[in-house]
């Protein structure tokens, strides 16, 4: 509660924070617009290939002019901020948290294992990459003395911090989740036809300033999967090997949804995660729907608290026994100061993996022909599905993350999961591979040791 405070110490002894932002993007330009009327902050470099884009931000933000350096040693002795083209160059210098906002996972990897060898914070708002192999950067910070978290501001953090608000209130979590807009023929989608199930106008998507390839993701389930697997692997929640619901309903009905089926609930067992959908499964829009926010549901622990969950305006389930906590937007890139602040000033993550629990895996959008190449993430052959780890490990099912250019050694059936033996994996992602493999490893560690 007195971050601000903090921030404005360090501001008058001179001892700012000293920011490193590596992606200049929509969620890079977002944080930029508030760093300047921040306390305490010093962004000192912004790493981007496309140097041009990261201009862009400067100008689209009304970064001042004498606040622009031509270099990093100048940009650290006169608290002004440069332009790189080489991420690399943030490591080796006096920077204390790196933000790693590139939306790639095989660099965010890379970024990350730099930042930890450099001993300097890790903010990953490339949640592909936490999704990927979140729990072992987070094992190699916390072995390195740093933190490794969560962005403040996209959907996970902000779960997290409902889980936690939860926990120690002494609730048990029976769910964290989301809402977003889901229709059952997403799964199919792919950068040909995405316009159609987007509500932007003809001017926008011919203007040829929206992704069709993000913008796919977004909508087929393969964004959602990759958050929730990342609250998943945060709060230590079981998703269900069936994958997310996308459960239809209104903020009043958050507690009646995702509750177990048991008692009438859309969720396999309590302690998972879930994702609601803002329209009726025909298109239509729900009043009062869950879209762009977060929750978390808890059941009363006696019954007193039952009772209270009654006597309040908080929209229990019809036993009252499950009740919801919800937070109707997310601010994305202007709220990602506080992952900042937490982490220089309190060396407290805003969310962080703490095992394995989540993970989401290649799953075919049409029938596939070995030969075929996959081209990941919001492209024409796969979708991410959420399954528990432990499944995932037990299958042997290819991360979303890595079915990017990879050839198929077999047919795979359209709904079927991609397997690690059923591609030819290229071995220059050996980091990443390094990295995902420890991370599957945790999963046989925590069965020895339950």
């Amino acid at each position: 509660m007195n971050l601000h405070k903090l921030l404005s110490d360090r501001e008058n002894q001179g001892r700012p924070i000293r920011v490193g932002l590596i992606g200049a993007g929509r969620y890079g330009t977002m944080y930029l617009a508030q760093a300047n009327n921040i306390p305490g902050i010093h962004v000192v470099a912004i790493a981007d290939i496309n140097v041009k884009r990261a201009e862009g931000a400067f100008e689209l933000v009304g970064w001042p002019q004498h606040q622009i350096a031509p270099d990093i040693a100048t940009a650290l002795e006169n608290r002004s901020t440069t332009i790189v083209a080489n991420a690399d160059e943030l490591f080796d210098v006096d920077i204390d948290v790196i933000v790693e906002a590139t939306g790639n996972p095989i660099v965010g990897v890379k970024h990350a294992l730099r930042a930890i060898e450099t001993k300097k914070h890790i903010i990953m708002v490339t949640v592909e990459a936490d999704a990927l192999a979140g729990p072992a950067l987070a094992k190699r910070a916390e072995e390195a003395g740093v933190v490794y978290s969560m962005a403040y501001g996209d959907q996970p953090a902000l779960i997290m911090e409902l889980v936690d608000w939860a926990r120690t209130s002494g609730f048990d979590v029976v769910c964290a989740g989301k809402g977003a807009k889901y229709l059952e023929h997403y799964h199919e989608m792919n950068p040909d036809n995405v316009w159609e199930n987007w509500e932007f106008s003809k001017e926008l998507t011919d203007s040829g300033q929206l992704n069709p390839y993000m913008h796919t993701s977004f909508r087929d389930g393969t964004k959602a999967s990759i958050e929730m697997a990342a609250v998943a692997n945060g709060a230590g929640l079981t998703p269900s090997d069936s994958g997310l619901t996308f459960t239809p309903g209104d903020v009043e009905e958050i507690a009646t949804i995702c509750r177990p089926a048991d008692v009438g609930g859309a969720l396999a067992h309590e302690g998972s995660v879930d994702v609601m959908s803002s329209v009726n499964r025909d298109g239509s829009w729900i009043s009062h729907n869950t879209q762009e926010g977060v929750f978390v549901v808890v059941k009363a622990t006696n019954g007193y608290v039952s009772g209270c969950f009654n006597e309040y305006p908080w929209h229990p389930d019809p036993t009252g026994q499950y009740a919801a906590l919800y937070r109707p937007y997310h601010y994305v890139g202007l709220e990602l100061n506080m992952s900042i602040a937490n982490a220089a000033l309190r060396g407290i993550a805003t969310g962080s993996p703490v095992g394995f629990f989540g993970d989401v895996v290649a799953t075919a959008k049409k029938d596939l022909k070995a030969g075929e190449f996959l081209d990941g993430e919001g492209g024409f052959t796969v979708w991410g599905k959420l399954v528990s780890a432990k499944h995932s490990v037990e299958i042997g099912a290819l991360p979303v993350a890595l079915a990017h250019h990879v050839e198929l050694r077999t047919d795979i059936a359209k709904g079927a999961t991609v397997r690690w033996e059923d591609v030819i994996m290229d071995e220059s992602l050996s980091q990443a591979l390094e990295l995902r493999r420890e991370t599957e490893a945790l999963v046989t560690e925590a069965a020895l040791t339950s």
